[in-house]
């Protein structure tokens, strides 16, 4: 079999075809991902300008909009030009750049987990909070968060770059996937495959481990509670956080855990969609509807907005009347 050039680029064949129904699911898709930077960018905006909100558990929320906010600018804009343009062509280098990003978000899984143990923290030791829980320990599992994302994805991007692919580039995804390139290589991958594999595992067990230990940990506090009124509180506080975890591993697990026989492109595409479109949109959704500081956040700033424009419009008038009187004179 032929080999090409791996500096050549690849071809997207893209996740829509050139139909009525696919220009609506385009379209449908495209708001979709509007609203999901617009919600993780507001998300960000209120962390930062309330200072009630500039503490550990809403920093490590803003990094996880941050990320989701990444992921998303990353596939759709490359995907919305090809549609549009027709012009599905990525170079290898871009091919490469949206592997390391993508695989970077792997490390929501450790933010996650840092957010389990934030959650612990403030229900299982209130009093020790500010120690167990300091800036400090906040700022370095977020470092660690990144880092080992960035780890991942670089190793994931560098191995799977320099194999040599056959001489058909042609992708059948809307954007460049380890695993779906890995398919097209010419040589043996499956020493890489198996420790892409454990990396993977290890990254959702491990993490996934330190959750289960976490809120273990805080059933058990509630359990011992006597008053009805403070486990409505706790799990009210944990309901945010425990759906975004169902939706993220729920959503890994589909997706690495189903047998081969299983897998198909379209299911592949539909999956990947999902977890890199639709779950960061939910995301802020989901914390900002359930959580009543956010929400008091956000219609502070929508009444500051409001005095603002009515501002604006009052000094606009009288501008206006100014000139006015200034003509009769």
């Amino acid at each position: 079999m032929d080999k090409g050039n791996p500096t050549a680029g690849f071809i997207l064949l893209g996740l829509f075809d050139h139909t009525r129904a696919h220009l609506f699911l385009f379209v449908l898709v495209l708001t979709v991902a509007f609203n999901s930077v617009v919600g993780n960018a507001l998300l960000l905006l209120l962390i930062h300008q309330d200072h009630r909100l500039h503490t550990p558990m809403y920093f490590l929320l803003s990094q996880l909009s941050l990320m989701d906010m990444m992921l998303v600018s990353t596939i759709v804009p490359q995907m919305a030009a090809g549609y549009l343009t027709g012009k599905n062509s990525i170079s290898a280098a871009g091919c490469g750049f949206q592997i390391f990003f993508l695989t970077l978000g792997g490390g929501e899984c450790f933010l996650l987990a840092a957010m389990s143990y934030d959650r612990y923290v403030a229900i299982c030791h209130p009093l020790r909070y500010p120690v167990l829980m300091s800036w400090q320990l906040c700022l370095r599992l977020t470092l660690g968060s990144w880092l080992l994302g960035a780890a991942d994805g670089a190793m994931q991007a560098a191995a799977t770059m320099s194999f040599q692919f056959c001489s058909r580039h042609e992708i059948d995804h809307f954007f460049c996937e380890a695993p779906v390139l890995l398919r097209m290589a010419c040589g043996n991958t499956s020493a890489f495959e198996f420790v892409m594999y454990i990396c993977c595992v290890l990254m959702l067990l491990i993490s996934f481990s330190l959750i289960l230990v976490s809120y273990g940990l805080i059933l058990t506090a509630v359990l011992r509670m006597r008053s009805t009124e403070a486990r409505k509180k706790t799990f009210a506080t944990c309901c945010s956080h425990l759906t975004v975890v169902g939706l993220f591993y729920g959503a890994a697990a589909f997706s690495y855990m189903r047998p081969a026989s299983a897998r198909s492109a379209n299911h592949d595409k539909v999956v990947s969609a999902f977890c890199s479109i639709v779950t960061p949109m939910l995301n802020p959704l989901i914390y900002s509807l359930r959580n009543s500081e956010v929400k008091g956040s956000l219609r502070k700033c929508l009444a500051r907005c409001s005095a603002l424009r009515s501002k604006d419009t009052l000094v606009g008038l009288d501008l206006a009347g100014a000139t006015k009187e200034k003509g009769i004179q």
